[in-house]
């Protein structure tokens, strides 16, 4: 008995001993201890430390799409003028009301070629809330309550050029074919003269006793202007490339250029007026896409736009002539949302477009508030303070970030080539991933960062609660019933400039279940003044709910003791409580 106990008991530890060791490897399988804020086993594993082209813009969204059926749907919502399909993401809770009908936050990056970063952000804003939803109560209830419509590139033709063709960090702006800048009747099909074969177009130096500029002393790669009554070891020749036709000008027949953020139909100017602009307003396939989209989905009460660079939030206007059009109330909504996007982006400011920068006419910006109503804002995505998070910054900052911390992987080191019309010449300089796009390591904080300014902006989009409904007995079988709506967020159902010029249909506040005898707004109730509708009562007109605040309103019925009130507001949502 006592060896047969002494076995059982061995089993048992055995048993106990292998149960926990399986569960300790499947703990280890999973690989990882969660960090705050982030979700710890993604279903669809994504790397957000580089940037995807078109391919992987593709075949992440499919995956997100697939692997998360009840929160994100994809969909085309047009072709670029390539060819390329113009991928929306669709993000939300499917099984928690109508997805078109809860108010929402449209989203959109790349919209010039060059400024890719905002692509990551987009996709990182799609995957993170899909990611986190179940495990993390505020996404979870952010998805029941609100819907993201999210466009990764406006601009698929262009950020394809970035990336495959030869390039500055600066080009091209929009992705066009070659032109003949010149009208000498040639052009560059290929765009710039990729000297060395590296795929950025860096600088070209030669040496002359009598140049205007030498070697930094700590940064060789960095060249300095000597002073006006000095000469220097180098000249300086420009961008990289050849001179095509003769005329004495480098890469001139290169990209055309048109700048598919002056191409919107608010305030828009030709091209004589305002550069860049394009044929007429929509006259791009891109950004006529978003705009039918939008068109269709009234229920867009926010956006946000991602560009580079600079570190800046924007608001319009964009232009002096609209400042009449941002009035005191919908600014007192911007400052309050920018102020907080200040302080979750460090080292961002946010600015208003024609005061702080450059006059904007045609811009996405200002289409968005001035033809939708929707409070929305440009992100120009990088600041140099990123590099050391200092505010006090010099030329040689970047030197030293890339020697430091990037150990000299964004450059490319001076080295002599042969040049067909200016002889003996060195190319180097800074390769076309840096100056303007994020280093990897900077890239995902910089997306979290953002994307929790557009997360802020988009829960404070209208969400509408029924707070009160009360009885009053006037007797002879009528009855006096006051609802209270309450707009629990900062944006109002409707912008000011939306009441203006009757953008949207006003919220409709309904009794079903009872006989109405007459319904009314009620202006102030310790007073007890009102304002009666007196056509269709039992489906009230009321303006605009205003953010933080309530509206009442009262109906006199006959009969029902089991009615419901319904609050139906475009960009509001749509919500009923039953008595």
């Amino acid at each position: 008995m006592k060896n047969f106990k002494y076995t059982l008991t061995l089993f048992i530890c055995m048993g106990l001993a292998l149960s926990f060791t399986n569960n300790a490897e499947a703990q280890v399988t999973e690989g990882v201890f969660p960090a705050a804020g982030s979700p710890a086993n993604p279903e669809v594993p994504a790397s957000w430390n580089k940037y995807y082209n078109y391919q992987g813009i593709s075949e992440l969204t499919a995956a997100l799409a697939d692997a998360h059926p009840d929160l994100i749907k994809r969909e085309s919502i047009g072709k670029s003028y390539e060819g390329r399909d113009i991928w929306l993401l669709t993000v939300t809770n499917f099984n928690e009301g109508d997805a078109d009908r809860k108010p929402a936050m449209y989203i959109d990056g790349n919209i010039h070629s060059n400024e890719i970063q905002g692509t990551e952000v987009s996709l990182y804003t799609a995957w993170y809330l899909a990611e986190m939803f179940g495990d993390n109560d505020f996404i979870t209830q952010l998805l029941n309550e609100k819907t993201f419509y999210i466009v990764p590139t406006i601009n698929p033709d262009g950020r394809e050029n970035f990336f495959s063709a030869p390039n500055t960090a600066s080009s091209p702006r929009s992705g066009v074919k070659p032109i003949d800048n010149d009208l000498d009747g040639e052009v560059n099909e290929d765009g710039y003269d990729d000297l060395n074969g590296d795929g950025s177009i860096s600088m070209m130096r030669r040496k002359n006793p009598r140049g205007q500029f030498v070697e930094h002393p700590e940064y060789p790669e960095l060249m300095e202007r000597v002073g006006s009554d000095e000469f220097g070891e180098y000249e300086l020749l420009g961008y990289e490339g050849l001179d095509n036709d003769g005329d004495g000008r480098i890469n001139e027949d290169g990209e055309g250029y048109y700048d598919p953020n002056r191409d919107w139909g608010w305030k828009w100017q030709p091209d004589y007026i305002q550069g860049g602009a394009h044929k007429y307003p929509f006259s791009l396939p891109e950004n006529r896409a978003v705009m039918e989209f939008v068109m269709a989905h009234p229920n867009i009460a926010a956006a946000q736009s991602y560009h580079n660079s600079g570190g800046m939030i924007l608001r319009g206007p964009g232009a002096a002539e609209d400042i009449d059009t941002y009035n005191r109330q919908d600014i007192q909504v911007y400052d309050a949302l920018g102020e907080m996007g200040e302080r979750l982006i460090p080292g961002y400011n946010y600015w208003v477009v024609y005061d702080d920068l450059y006059t904007v006419f045609g811009g996405e910006l200002d289409w968005f508030y001035g033809i939708r109503g929707a409070f929305t804002f440009t992100n120009e995505l990088w600041s140099s303070f990123e590099m050391f998070n200092e505010d006090d910054r010099s030329r040689e900052d970047s030197y030293e970030f890339n020697k430091h911390l990037l150990f000299n992987d964004a450059l490319v080191e001076w080295e002599s080539y042969n040049h067909p019309q200016y002889g003996e010449i060195e190319i180097g300089g800074t390769k076309k991933n840096f100056g303007r796009a994020h280093p990897g390591f900077l890239l995902e904080q910089m997306a979290h960062r953002n994307m929790a300014f557009t997360i802020y902006h988009a829960y404070h989009t209208p969400n509408l609660v029924i707070d009160e409904i009360s009885e009053k007995d006037l007797g002879g079988g009528l009855k006096e019933v006051t609802a209270v709506i309450t707009n629990t967020r900062m944006i109002p159902t409707h912008a000011s400039h939306d009441l203006i010029n009757n953008i949207s249909p006003p919220n409709y506040v309904s009794i079903d279940g009872a006989e109405v005898e007459a319904g009314m707004i009620v202006n102030n109730r310790d007073l007890n003044q009102t304002t009666e509708q007196p056509h269709n009562p039992q489906k009230l007109e009321v303006d605009n709910i205003p953010g933080m605040s309530s509206v009442t309103v009262r109906w006199l019925i006959s009969g029902g003791n089991d009615y419901t009130i319904t609050v139906d507001s475009q960009k509001g949502g749509v919500v009923s409580k039953q008595k």
